[in-house]
């Protein structure tokens, strides 16, 4: 037998008969249900005309039939519509548990365990094999925490789910007859235009129906969903009810109204909307934007759960929840579920429990899922944080809906995930032009005489003179004939109309223009508040006690502020949040290592020296706007995502996420293409998120020098980010604070420094945080006249600095030096203006760090109208930078010299 899990799992009657001695000599010293157990035990030792020792055989072996139906009965069910399963051994067979056919009249008090009492085993093993093996299978005994297995084996076991009445039956049809003519009547209206139709899974419209009934019964007031296209159309029109005739109106093809916007595929957009269920209750739903890349929307879906229970429901998570429905090899196979499971039970990211709904069709695109997974299940990822798994046959609908009943009373009651595993098939290939007889002719030879799940069920209710046919068709006919009105009313609409999901949240969030793009809002703080958020700071309880390291850093803070008046990078960032705070605007930071910051500057919270106590200064300023900074796993993919996710929900506050080096990036690449370059394009959705990527050469190697500067400006276009190299803390201060303050929302990319965090040139004054906005450019002031320069020098970020020391090494009067903080967009008015100010036969020269093929050079020589623009650049290169820090010095020797010798020629 299976003694994989524990001893409770297997065939172990030594491991029994050992709890039973511990309970001869301490009856407490077992558990309350094997104490109750051996009690009635013992009753029946005195009562039973058979020898000791064969009674307590006996009863041991049926216990170990139990808990190995508890453990294994999900391998012996009947829940794939469509194929045989596979044969696994050994079976649950009575014999392989030293029990004979002698034995089925035998009344054992094991029955007592499920709920029986007293039971001759043939109801015992009928029992069990309703329970764990029909249309329905569950995997819960892994589980460590035993309230919930007790929980589990109580409503399966002693509490299974009442018979649905006659009312709640026609109500699924209804449902499932949506699910099932909707798909239909596109298929016969909209002749080989792709659908990605949920044929063969149709029970997931009445699954997520039920799951929203029950959801408002226990209290939960709104749902936040993420799926993949497979789908989507149903779910939009019969879970969301976005109008039948806007879907038909997409599948027209008809230009947009606005031609701002690209627009998607009408399988990627997203929709909001509040309905209200049987019992009167008003739930709300959004149903998020995805790209094709299946699970990338997952944390998504968890950012905006989270920032809403934050900021709607005070942190209670029993009012709001998250759905993910995946696809079987998408939830196998795409490592951002596995990231986001991770993330289930940390306190920077717990939504209080995600239902996770698999629309397992048994295909991947065509790979079989022989060839999709190792595991047994696709849903095997659960086990990673101990999540019930449920698995049913998506042609039983009752069985559906009894198990999404059970999924959400376990999410209400214990806050964690839960999975269902709704297997069914997929009627066509990927999608429905495509042949699946190609690669799975045997599969859709048996799928092509299989009834759809409405015809299964129709069947069933009038075998229970439950409805008549004369329903069933009165139903069908009235539900065509409802989509044909809608159909007949799109084709009279001219224009497509885009509707941004979460539009409520945005409606004070015009879209920016050409005339707004570069405007300032006014970022700047009076002296007096800034010194008293710096005295928070960097002033702590005397109680507190920091290690002397730690003590220096507060210290150095106190006199950049009260006596030098130069303030550095970590000091002017701090400073933007606190007064954010101060004004009411929360911030919440995630990443790798950002409460102490990568290059340990950022300090915000502080450890006591002989505890794990923390210390936040940031979160003391305000009791109405919220601070938190949390070190996050480490995944860059998910995590993001999630960031992105709470922005949406929380327009005036900063959401920040930070890579522990630029180029980490990488590994979120999925997300910074399809959700956060392109979103606004394609959905019409603002979002604000904020990316810190250190960057910066210092010999530090190929992956930890650059942040990929050319692939951030490769994706700009029509205004859609906010691309900054930033050389100053002050303006860094008013970048962050422009972000909130401003009356349109970008996602704004900062590439931020590593060695200018404790440059000493590189500081501001308190004047400049209270005076000054925003610069997207900054001159050079160490010009005296103007007039005597011949050499504008463009750059952007750590290498001014590098050029500043070079300049007054060498004297140079002739030359400017000027600082592009803001890479994109361009600010063709002010590059204009300060150019402007110098003589106009002055030659102009770009200079970075990066490699010809990189940075922003290739951009640069796109964009630059305002004269011929040289370069001077490192060479070519296929990596980013050496690996060598005395080649690094070497190039970077050169790199500056260049400069300067092509200027005395």
């Amino acid at each position: 037998m299976n003694t994989d899990f524990s001893y409770l799992n297997g065939s172990d009657s030594i491991a029994i008969e050992e709890l039973y001695q511990n309970y001869l000599q301490k009856k407490d010293s077992v558990d309350a249900t094997w104490k109750q157990f051996f009690q009635g035990f013992e009753f029946a030792q005195a009562n039973y005309p058979v020898s000791t020792t064969l009674v307590t055989s006996k009863e041991f072996d049926v216990v170990n039939l139990i808990q190995a139906y508890r453990s294994r009965g999900h391998l012996f069910t009947a829940t794939n519509p469509v194929r045989q399963r596979r044969k696994y051994e050994p079976s649950l067979d009575i014999a392989n548990f030293n029990l004979t056919a002698k034995d089925l009249e035998t009344v054992f008090h094991a029955g007592t365990l499920i709920g029986l009492g007293d039971a001759k085993l043939k109801d015992i093993v009928a029992h069990l094999q309703k329970v764990y093996c029909s249309s329905i299978g569950v995997e819960y005994m892994y589980i460590r925490n035993q309230e919930v297995v007790k929980w589990f084996q109580e409503h399966l076991e002693q509490k299974p789910s009442s018979a649905f009445t006659p009312d709640e039956k026609r109500h699924i049809l209804e449902k499932l007859n949506q699910a099932v003519v909707f798909e239909n009547f596109l298929d016969k209206k909209f002749v080989g235009q792709k659908r990605f139709s949920i044929e063969g899974c149709e029970a997931l419209i009445p699954a997520l129906d039920a799951i929203i009934e029950k959801g408002s019964d226990t209290g939960i007031q709104e749902f936040i969903m993420g799926m993949s296209h497979r789908g989507r159309l149903n779910v939009l029109v019969n879970t969301l009810g976005k109008p039948y005739s806007k879907i038909f109106t997409e599948f027209e093809g008809k230009e947009y109204e606005s031609a701002e916007f690209s627009g998607d595929v009408k399988y990627h957009l997203g929709y909001s909307t509040e309905i209200e269920t049987l019992n009167k209750k008003t739930v709300k739903l959004t149903l998020s934007p995805n790209p094709s890349h299946l699970e990338a929307v997952d944390p998504v879906v968890e950012g905006i759960t989270r920032a809403k229970a934050d900021f709607d429901y005070a942190n209670d998570y029993t009012k709001i929840a998250p759905i993910l429905i995946h696809g079987d090899a998408a939830v196998a196979g795409q490592g951002v579920v596995y990231e986001v499971i991770q993330m289930a039970k940390l306190d920077a990211y717990k939504t209080g429990g995600t239902l996770h709904i698999v629309v397992n069709n048994q295909v991947g695109f065509t790979t079989n899922y022989t060839d999709a997974r190792s595991s047994i299940y696709c849903t095997d990822v659960a086990k990673v944080i101990l999540s019930p798994v449920f698995h049913v046959n998506a042609d039983d609908v009752e069985a559906v809906i009894q198990v999404v009943r059970l999924a959400i009373a376990f999410r209400q009651k214990f806050h964690s995930d839960v999975f269902i595993d709704l297997l069914g098939y997929r009627k066509y290939g990927h999608n429905e032009g495509d042949e699946p007889r190609f690669t799975q002719p045997i599969l859709y030879r048996l799928i092509e005489q299989h009834p759809n799940p409405r015809e299964i069920y129709v069947k069933k209710l009038m075998e229970q003179g439950v409805i008549e046919q004369t329903i069933a068709k009165e139903m069908d006919a009235k539900f065509r004939a409802h989509l044909q009105e809608d159909l007949d009313i799109a084709k009279t609409v001219t224009k497509n109309e885009i509707t941004p999901f979460l539009e409520s949240i945005w409606q004070d969030y015009p879209a920016s223009t050409a005339d707004t793009i570069h405007q300032q809002p006014d970022t700047k703080v009076t002296i007096e508040t800034l010194n008293e958020i710096a005295k928070t700071i960097y002033t702590i309880p005397a109680d507190k006690k920091l290690f002397k390291k730690m003590e220096k850093v507060l210290q150095d803070r106190q006199k950049m502020v009260e006596s030098t008046n130069k303030l550095d990078w970590a000091m002017g960032e701090l400073l933007a949040y606190g007064t954010l705070l101060r004004e009411g605007n929360s911030v919440r930071f995630t990443g790798q290592d950002v409460e102490r910051g990568t290059f340990s500057h950022r300090h915000a919270v502080l450890k006591l020296e002989e505890s794990e106590e923390e210390y936040i200064p940031l979160a003391t300023i305000s009791t109405t706007s919220k601070f938190e900074i949390y070190n996050s796993l480490l995944s860059e993919y998910a995590v993001m995502g999630f960031e992105y996710g709470y922005a949406f929900v929380k327009p005036d506050a900063l959401t920040i996420w930070e890579a522990q080096f630029g180029d980490f990036n990488n590994g979120a690449q999925i997300m910074i293409d399809q959700f956060i370059s392109s979103g606004e394009d394609k959905w019409k959705s603002q979002n604000g998120l904020v990316l810190l990527l250190p960057h910066g050469y210092e010999g530090q190697g190929a992956e930890h020098s650059s942040a990929r500067i050319e692939r951030f400006l490769n994706l700009c276009a029509e205004d859609n980010l906010f691309i900054l190299n930033c050389s100053t803390p002050a303006n860094m201060f008013h970048a962050l604070r422009r972000q909130v303050k401003g009356t349109f929302r970008k996602p704004l990319v900062v590439f931020t420094p590593k060695s200018l965090l404790r440059h000493p040139e590189c500081v501001s004054s308190i004047e400049d945080f209270a005076t000054n906005a925003f610069q997207t450019i900054i001159d050079d002031a160490s010009v005296i006249n103007k007039n005597n320069v011949n050499k504008l020098v463009f750059c952007s970020g750590k290498i001014y600095y590098d050029l500043l020391a070079k300049q007054r090494e060498t004297g140079n009067k002739d030359m400017a030096i000027i600082r592009l903080e803001q890479l994109y967009p361009l600010d063709d008015v002010s590059i204009t203006n300060t150019i402007a100010t110098y003589p106009k036969n002055c030659t102009h020269t770009w200079i970075q760090e990066e490699p010809a093929n990189m940075g922003a050079w290739g951009y640069l020589l796109r964009k630059w109208k305002y004269s011929k623009l040289h370069g001077i650049t490192r060479p070519e290169s296929a990596s980013p930078a050496t690996g060598s820090s005395k080649r690094h010095a070497i190039e970077q020797q050169q790199l500056i010299e260049q400069l300067f010798v092509t200027e005395k020629v």
